[in-house]
């Protein structure tokens, strides 16, 4: 597993808000489901004593490293806030932070970004559903019911077409080794090229899905960085210029980043990408 299995304990920053809870009762159930550790505190500043479906909450990170055996956080805390939350993290000496909090301002992200980085931290996100390892560990608010598990890695900038084409995927019979979405924001921790980095030390993935969108060139560095099987998927071609499509980062500028020139670049470099998501499951077999 790229980033996590089992054994991998997780805190969860943000525990007592009503997404927070919410989703560590989802992500210790999958944990239940496989035998794994799953969420095994919870940081709230000031709440620390309560507990959240059975797991203790501690009022910082290192409090909570003292009595439990975790190296993932995931950030679940307002936008103001959560720059502070991946700093807190990455000195506290976790090793992964999962930030799913949206609308954090980017200087917020550049500063804590940098900071992780310095301290031996990856940043998954933020903006981003975390990701998910079948069969080992949920990270985040991935729709676990989707998902097989198998040798297909999925790369993401999308949170839903990430859901579609993992159903896509599994409904043809090619399970997935590990699926992350890296986060749709203009400024984010871990890209393409960082995933398909620990992608190609993985000896499950065989091959991957880059699911990408306007604006930017990630996805075509990523294409230039593998030597693994990859098929691709870029939504937005209808997408007009010089407007923000969801995404904060999906802006088309000067020509760079449009739907069309990615997808010719992309092709350029002996890249199969689909027109539709319904088209990669055959694809993926087509070079495998």
């Amino acid at each position: 597993m790229i980033y996590g299995d089992k054994k991998t304990g997780i805190i969860v920053q943000g525990a007592t808000g009503r997404q927070g809870a919410f989703h560590i009762a989802l992500m210790n159930e999958y944990a239940a489901g496989v035998g794994g550790k799953g969420v095994v505190a919870g940081v709230t500043p000031g709440k620390g004593g309560q507990e959240i479906h059975g797991v203790p909450v501690y009022n910082s990170i290192r409090e909570a490293m003292k009595d439990h055996d975790a190296s993932v956080q995931v950030v679940f805390v307002p936008a103001q806030a959560a720059g502070d939350s991946i700093m807190e993290a990455a000195n506290a000496g976790i090793e992964l932070v999962v930030a799913i909090t949206e609308h954090i301002p980017v200087h917020d992200t550049m500063k804590a970004v940098s900071f992780a980085t310095l301290n031996g931290c990856a940043v998954i996100g933020p903006n981003c559903p975390g990701l998910l390892s079948p069969g080992e560990v949920k990270m985040g608010i991935m729709p676990a019911q989707l998902f097989s598990r198998g040798n297909i890695g999925v790369i993401s900038r999308s949170g839903t077409l990430t859901y579609e084409i993992v159903d896509e995927l599994t409904r043809a019979g090619l399970g997935q080794s590990t699926v992350v979405g890296i986060g749709g924001d203009p400024v984010i921790g871990q890209t393409f090229v960082d995933v398909l980095g620990r992608f190609e030390e993985d000896p499950l993935t065989k091959a991957v899905v880059l699911i990408g969108e306007v604006g930017g060139a990630l996805e075509e560095e990523g294409a230039r960085f593998t030597d693994l099987p990859i098929v691709s998927y870029i939504a937005g071609v209808s997408a007009p210029p010089d407007k923000r499509m969801g995404h904060a980062g999906a802006i088309i500028e000067g020509g760079e980043g449009d739907a069309r020139s990615k997808i010719a670049r992309l092709k350029s470099l002996g890249v199969p990408v689909a027109s539709r998501p319904s088209e990669i499951p055959r694809l993926i077999k087509e070079i495998m």
